[in-house]
This record gives structure tokens, C-alpha cells and sequence, in this order.
């Protein structure tokens, strides 16, 4: 993709000149949507990114927040969108590379990985064949470099046909001596390559991200994809920990888009300095390469390093410890950005221009409007016809109910997931107290503790639900941060920052744009509701492919604390009451039903007091009395129900309509509990709490919608729940 013509002649303007070939391919990467965030930066200012925890917010490799005095969290999330289509396997792999090293560059040890996955129609064998690929990927690098991946999310809609998300976050632990940032500090200091040898792999990825896939690209686009090398990397990180134990570096910043051109001219320009950089040093892995490919190569495994010049030998050593390639390939000025090949002068720019200067873009929006209500007989409250189906008088027939409940349980979005996360080696590390498949996952940071003095847990959940965004982006995105808020309720932790993944479709399409503007305002106002800062995170546009735009997919990352390292559990214990607490929204929205049996509605009213709802959810949740939680969201009470059910524990429930079975309305959950008076105390002018029925040790789930009754034990619910596994194995 070449430089733009009103591109180029800022670019002319600024250095006097035209620009060499390596300066007008380095702008046209920097400047890309994928790196300057032309489309999408002027939306950003929505969110709120401070708090008293917030130790670095966003424009940083990673953030950083203070679990305590002594204990730092990082919290970065990207994605690999496109280059998991052309590729799924390297693709995915290289993503999970790329946030490691994201968090290795502030100076930290990552402790765990999210995946949000979104593809196409599960029926299809093309999605089956990426879902398949990403899967492998991301097992098999983060499996071999030792960080569990604990949480995350898949999804299936026709939008994501002819272009998948991979969206990849990943958690790190400091502390505030070990704190590295990507700012170079000081002229004279040295610029230092470790890592990998570079190759021609990767080539354009930044600018090949910043435009539509082309029905060709699972061919053409093939060299723009990184392939990596996960036993380098965890030879990488440990090289990392070792250099950031001796204090050998000043700044720090992995190689991702735009390669060495993006990771060094971005590391000084954010000191206000520039550099001389030799790129003959560099360290090759293949031969004959020039000037422009050794420049922006996105060759993996990776970093540059601000190095005062005593130091350079000492990080030789241990780089060649660790069986890895070193350079010192220039040193920090407080000039130009300035590259030289063979004696030859090919980069001579303004770093901060380099960075920073690319102009935003003003695009014309249409505003998104929300569907009319015209819903199946099943759950329409206005049908009042004295049918036999007639919701609203208490008469449902039973084999439409019953068709509607096995069509919603067992459809791949809210069926099991135990194919995905049982290829992922989610407890190496032996930090994982919570393992995948449950609301939320608990991490065990016993470097850290409460203010009480108590061991700390760390909670983390990922995901975005396109059905929401796409019915109502605004409202639909509201919801997505509520979701997760909940998840990590359900677990007994509050919120305590985010990071998002803002993928959209081609900015330059009015109707796209407003839903994606409505998304980004819905997230970031459910946030600052929540108390919750954004503290970074990556913008994907351009994810258009010749099947279409997909939705607007707010992907959100979100860690909490909570005192301990137990949570109760997802499933019935079979002795207590169980409880619904939340209020349901009244429609169905974006649900998993209308996807299945047809019709719209508008979506469901959130709580006005979510941040009281969320708090009092994570108290209950961690009382002696309390048996179970599970969050109600992707699917209503019917998954949720389904999902709690044992081959030791059931429940027998009843609920007035079909409406309230297949609600999605987040912010609600089913609590199991021995003391439900004090539960209800608990959320006493919080939210209404309503009894369902109660916990049985017969393994069945009996759930009784006015005069029809469902009924399915266990094995029945398990294999229905088990369709990917299934078809998969």
C-alpha cells in the first residue's frame, strides 16, 4: 500500500526534500491506521484512563497498575486479525508473541494470556478450518514459552466469514525497582538489538492491517505474515529477566509493527530525541537483504534495548547466554531519526514527525439506530391471542419451548468450550486457581496482599458479544463492559482497570463508522460508571473482507483483585436456595434466541446502578453461605441453568414466561445459597433478588415456564453442550 499522495507531500513538505524509498515506506507504515490510529485516536479521549492504582496508562508498550506498595501489574492487549486469516496457525502464534513481549518491555514476567476469538458460522468448513489453526497457535506458542492461558472467549457469527479476530491480552508482575518504559532517556546511551536474527518475514504487516482483505489475500498477503519462533522467545524472556535484574536497561520496546524502523524511531521520539543507527549491524538471518527490509522486517522474537555504554558488553554476555543474537546497532542523539546502509544516508526524519505526525482523519458518520420489536410468538409479551403459545397468560407449548432451549444451549456460542482451553496449558506457572471455563479466572499473587494483610487473587476476564454491538452498538457496548465487570463479581473481585481491542470494519463507510463510534462512547461510559480506567489498548480497523464489514467488536480485558485465591463455584453445590439477582432488561436484543428462531427487538435496559450491583455481587459472592455463582449473560437463565447443572447436582426452578428463560440482560447472576434471607439483605434497594427454586442432588435440571415443564439430567445436557468438541475430535 504506497504512501498517500496527500501524505506524501506533507512528508515533502516537512524534510525539504522527496523522500528516499526506505523514508516513504517507514511513513507508510508509521502512518498506517494500524499504527497512528488516524480513524479512530480523535474517539479515544471518551475513555477515562486514571486512578490512584494507574502506575502508567495508555502510549506505553503495556500499562502498569499497583496491586500494592511492593507489586506492579501490567495489562496490554493486541490484535492479529488479518494475519490469522492469511495464516491462522503463525498468525495466532505471533500474536501471543507480540503482547509477551509487550509486557517483558516494562520490565515484567508475564503470568497469564486471554484469547477472544471471533469466526464465521461455525456450519462452515473455512471457519472450522481457522478455528482449528488459531487454536494450535496459541496453544502451541504460549504452551512451549510457559504462560498459561486462563480466560478468554469464543464466537461465531457470519460477519466474521471473510475476516476473524484474534484478540490477545496478556498480564505481567513487577515491581517498582524492576519498572522499565519505552522512553529513551539520555543522548549517548546506546541502541541495542536482541533477539532473533532478522528476515524478510513480516514485511509491510503494519500497512497490510490498515486495509481491507482482498479475496486473494490467503495467498498474496502470505510474506506480510510474521512466523515465529516460540522456544526463541522463551529463551528471549528469560534473557529479559536477567538484564532487568542486573539494571542494564534505560528504555525498552519490543519489535512489532514497522519492525526495528517502528520499535526505535517510537522509543526515542517519546523521549523528545533521535538516533543514528547503522543498519548494516543489524544481525541477519538471511542474506542480501537491504536497506528497506532490514528496516521494517516484523521478524519475531525481538527487542531494542536503550543501553548506557558500559553496559553493551555485559548485555552481549548474557545474550550469548542465552543463545541469542545481540547488535548494537547505533545510540541515542538528540537529532534527527537517521538511518545509514553501505555509507548511504536512507533515513534522515524527525522522530516525532516519524511517530506523531500522521494527521487524523475526519469521517462522516451515520448514527445507529436500534431494531423494532417483532418477536416469536414463544416470548412475545403483547401476543395476548389465548394461544396455546401465548407467553403473557402462562401457556407455553412445550415442544417449541423445548426446541428453543436445546437450540440455544447446544449452538456452538454458548455450548462448551473445553475443546479450546483443554489444548492450553492454563496452569504452568502453578498461579491458576480458577481454571478456563468458569466466569472468570483467579490468579494466586502471593508477592502481593490486601490492605488487611490477606494473600491477593487476580481476577481476569476477556470477550466482547457482537450480537449486542451489532443489534445496538452503543448500548450493546455498555453491556459488554458490564458483562465482564460481572464476571469477575461472580468470582468475589472488583474491578480494578481494562485494556480494549477496538475492531471495526472500513472506517471510510458512514454506517461503520457510527456504529463504531457508538461502541467506543458505549465502553468507555459504562467504564467510567464502573469506576473501571482504560489503560491502554489496540485499535483494528479495516476488517472488511468481501463477505462484508464485521460488527463493531469492542474486546475488553478486565482484571480485578480480591482477598484469597478460593472463588466460589460456577456449579450447583445441590443443598441451598437458588436465587436470581439483577434485573432483567425486558427484551431480547442481540440474544442467542432471536439468532435462532428469527424476529428483533430492541435491547434490554441496563441497571442505573451497575457499580452498586457489581460491588454487592462480589461481597455475596465470597460469603461462607454462598454455594455458587455463575453470571447471567451470553444465552439467559437457559445457559446459565444448563451450564450450573452436574452429574451430582442439580436444581428444580420455575419462571413466569419463556421471555425470562432466554433474556440475556447482563449484570444479573444465579446465586445457590444456605442463607438466602441475608442474600436478599445484601441487595436490599441494591436490586431485586427472586427466588427460582432450589438445589437438588439428583443431577437433573427441571425448570418449570408457567404450565410447560423442561426437564434434562446431566449426560443429556453435557452432550448437547459438547457440539464443538464433537464435531472437532
Amino acid at each position: 500500500m504506497p504512501l498517500a499522495d496527500a501524505d506524501r507531500e506533507l512528508v515533502e513538505a516537512e524534510l525539504g526534500r522527496e523522500p528516499t524509498r526506505a523514508e516513504s515506506a517507514l511513513f507508510e507504515n508509521l502512518w498506517s491506521e494500524h499504527c497512528a490510529y488516524r480513524s479512530s485516536r480523535p474517539l479515544l479521549g471518551a475513555f477515562e484512563s486514571e486512578s490512584d492504582d494507574v502506575v502508567i496508562g495508555p502510549g506505553d508498550d503495556a500499562a502498569v497498575v499497583a496491586l500494592d506498595d511492593e507489586t506492579y501489574a501490567t495489562l496490554g492487549i493486541e490484535s492479529h486479525n488479518h494475519p490469522s486469516y492469511v495464516d491462522p496457525f503463525d498468525g495466532a502464534a505471533t500474536g501471543v508473541g507480540g503482547i509477551v513481549r509487550d509486557t517483558m518491555s516494562m520490565g515484567a514476567y508475564p503470568i497469564a494470556l486471554t484469547d477472544s476469538l471471533y469466526f464465521g458460522g461455525f456450519d462452515r468448513e473455512h471457519s472450522k478450518y481457522l478455528f482449528e489453526g488459531v487454536v494450535e497457535g496459541i496453544s502451541h506458542y504460549g504452551n512451549c514459552i510457559g504462560v498459561p492461558t486462563v480466560a478468554g472467549s469464543v464466537v461465531f457469527h457470519d460477519g466474521y466469514e471473510g475476516n476473524p479476530l484474534v484478540n490477545v491480552a496478556c498480564v505481567g508482575l513487577t515491581t517498582p525497582e524492576r519498572l522499565v518504559t519505552a522512553t529513551a532517556e539520555r543522548p549517548g546511551n546506546k541502541l541495542v538489538l536482541v533477539g532473533n536474527g532478522t528476515g524478510r518475514d513480516g514485511l509491510g504487516g503494519a500497512s497490510f492491517a490498515s486495509e481491507d482483505l482482498a479475496e486473494d489475500a490467503e495467498t498474496e498477503d502470505r510474506p506480510a505474515v510474521q512466523v515465529g519462533d516460540p522456544y526463541a522467545e522463551k529463551r528471549l524472556i528469560e534473557c529479559n529477566e536477567a538484564l532487568v535484574d542486573e539494571g542494564l536497561l534505560v528504555a525498552a520496546r519490543d519489535l512489532g509493527a514497522a519492525g526495528l524502523g517502528g520499535a526505535s524511531s517510537e522509543l526515542v521520539a517519546k523521549g523528545g530525541l533521535g538516533a543514528e543507527i547503522a543498519l548494516d549491524r543489524v544481525h541477519q538471518r538471511e542474506p542480501n537483504m537491504n536497506a528497506m527490509e532490514i528496516l521494517l522486517a516484523e521478524s519475531q522474537e525481538r527487542m531494542v534495548y536503550e543501553v548506557r555504554p558500559e553496559d553493551t558488553d555485559r548485555v552481549a554476555e548474557l545474550a550469548e547466554r542465552f543463545d541469542l543474537g545481540c547488535s548494537v546497532i547505533g545510540e541515542v542523539t538528540d537529532g534527527n531519526y537517521v538511518c545509514s546502509f553501505e555509507g548511504e544516508t536512507v533515513v534522515d526524519a524527525p522522530a516525532e514527525y516519524l511517530a506523531d505526525g500522521a494527521p487524523m482523519n475526519d469521517l462522516d458518520r451515520e448514527e445507529p439506530s436500534q431494531p423494532d420489536r417483532d418477536l416469536p410468538a414463544l416470548v412475545d409479551p403483547d401476543d395476548g391471542d389465548g394461544g396455546e403459545d401465548d407467553g403473557a397468560r402462562g401457556t407455553v407449548d412445550d415442544d417449541a419451548l423445548a426446541e428453543a432451549f436445546e437450540a440455544v444451549v447446544g449452538h456452538p456460542n454458548t455450548a462448551s468450550k473445553r475443546w479450546v482451553y483443554r489444548q492450553y496449558d492454563h496452569e504452568v506457572g502453578v498461579r491458576t486457581s480458577v481454571l478456563p471455563g468458569d466466569d472468570a479466572a483467579v490468579m494466586a499473587i502471593r508477592e502481593a496482599e490486601t490492605d488487611a494483610g490477606e494473600p491477593l487473587g487476580l481476577a481476569l476476564s476477556s470477550g466482547s458479544e457482537p450480537r449486542w454491538t451489532e443489534a445496538a452498538p452503543y448500548e450493546g457496548a455498555r453491556a459488554v463492559a458490564l458483562e465482564n465487570a460481572t464476571n469477575l463479581a461472580a468470582k468475589g473481585a472488583t474491578p480494578l482497570a481494562a485494556v480494549d481491542c477496538l475492531n471495526g470494519g472500513n472506517p471510510e463507510k458512514p454506517d461503520v463508522y457510527g456504529g463504531f463510534a457508538a461502541a467506543v462512547d458505549g465502553l468507555a461510559d459504562m467504564c467510567a460508571a464502573l469506576s473501571v480506567p482504560v489503560v491502554g489498548g489496540n485499535v483494528s480497523l479495516y476488517n472488511d473482507s468481501v463477505a462484508g464489514p464485521i460488527p463493531p467488536t469492542p474486546t475488553l480485558a478486565v482484571i480485578g483483585t480480591k482477598a484469597g485465591f478460593s472463588a466460589p463455584p460456577a456449579a450447583f453445590d445441590g443443598e441451598g436456595t437458588v436465587l436470581a439477582v439483577g434485573e432483567a432488561g425486558g427484551a431480547l436484543g442481540g440474544s442467542e434466541f432471536l439468532a435462532q428462531a428469527g424476529g428483533s427487538d430492541r435491547f434490554p435496559v441496563l441497571p442505573e446502578n451497575a457499580p452498586a450491583v457489581v460491588e454487592t455481587l462480589a461481597a455475596v459472592a465470597d460469603r461462607d453461605g454462598t454455594l455458587a455463582v455463575h453470571d447471567v449473560s451470553h444465552g439467559g437463565l437457559a445457559v446459565t441453568l444448563a451450564e450450573m447443572v452436574t452429574g451430582e447436582a442439580g436444581a428444580n426452578v420455575a419462571l413466569d414466561d419463556a421471555l425470562a428463560l432466554f433474556d440475556e440482560t447482563p449484570g444479573r447472576a444465579v446465586i445457590e445459597t444456605a442463607d438466602p434471607d441475608a442474600v436478599r439483605d445484601a441487595f436490599d434497594g441494591v436490586a431485586p433478588v427472586e427466588t427460582l427454586g432450589e438445589a437438588t442432588a439428583d443431577g437433573t435440571l427441571s425448570v418449570t415456564v408457567g404450565d410447560a415443564e423442561l426437564r434434562y439430567d446431566a449426560a443429556s445436557i453435557r452432550d448437547r453442550r459438547a457440539i464443538i468438541e464433537r464435531e472437532l475430535d
